[in-house]
């Protein structure tokens, strides 16, 4: 499950045996099915039981292959992908696998890399491999997206973030270049960009990346799954439910009549 792609007839299968169970109160019984699936498989705190959906799982579990090829440098795994594939991004990113034969596990797993970069960001270091205007490594957005109308007028649009640093003062500076001088209007974008570049600067360190939603930094299939489920806007009494003091089998009989 962690390395191959679920079929989905697998998925269906397995996730009617859950509810069977559930509703079935552990004896596989055909009951009706008291409360949707989407809301039983929802956290707690939007009135789930805070089960997986077992197709997201799946895919969270393969995106963490994404996140260790970015992360991880020499290990032998990743040597051999290389070697069969090539990389791309400045070795963040496999390329794509081309041909129909032997390529299928790690072309299933590559279909997960969107939303997995959707969710990782930059940290840097020597700064020879993020991307100044199109990686996500300053407030959380892509700088040419931030600022499409500089983007525009960038002279080096594919320029690195140590390309764009001049160290040949003391305290080294940002040295943007563009393509003519600014419009008075423009001015006050620029002025914006320099804000956000406040306070950052190459350092001696390698580049890295960092997850997003996560308190570390570092990718965990927990968060990565809820990057996946699309949350329940419902605010819900969890506290007021699942309480230690009351039986579980009250607390599910008011949690049903609450969802139902």
């Amino acid at each position: 499950m962690s390395l191959f792609r679920m079929p989905k007839i697998v998925v269906r299968r397995l996730e009617k045996l859950q509810r069977d169970f559930l509703w079935g109160g552990g004896n596989m019984e055909r009951k009706i099915h008291l409360v949707k699936w989407e809301i039983v498989c929802g956290d707690k705190e939007r009135g789930g039981l805070g089960l997986r959906k077992l197709g997201l799982l799946n895919r969270a579990l393969l995106g963490k292959w994404i996140w260790r090829f970015a992360c991880e440098r020499e290990n032998l795994w990743k040597q051999v992908i290389v070697a069969k594939f090539g990389q791309e991004d400045d070795g963040w990113k496999s390329k794509k696998p081309n041909g129909a034969f032997g390529v299928g596990v790690w072309k299933e797993i590559l279909k997960e890399t969107d939303w997995c970069w959707d969710n990782i960001e930059f940290m840097v270091g020597k700064a020879t491999k993020i991307r100044f205007w199109t990686d996500v490594w300053c407030a959380g957005t892509a700088l040419s997206q931030t600022f499409p109308h500089l983007f525009a007028l960038a002279a080096h649009r594919n320029a690195t973030v140590e390309e764009m640093w001049d160290q040949s003062s003391d305290q080294g500076d940002w040295n943007l270049r563009f393509l003519r001088n600014f419009n008075d209007w423009e001015v006050g974008m620029v002025g914006d960009l320099l804000l956000k570049l406040r306070g950052l600067r190459p350092s001696l360190e390698e580049d890295s990346v960092s997850w997003k939603g996560g308190k570390s930094g570092k990718f965990k299939v927990k968060e990565a799954y809820s990057c996946l489920i699309n949350p329940m806007d419902t605010v819900f009494p969890e506290k007021s439910i699942w309480v230690d003091s009351v039986p579980t089998k009250v607390a599910f009989f008011v949690w049903e009549g609450v969802n139902a």
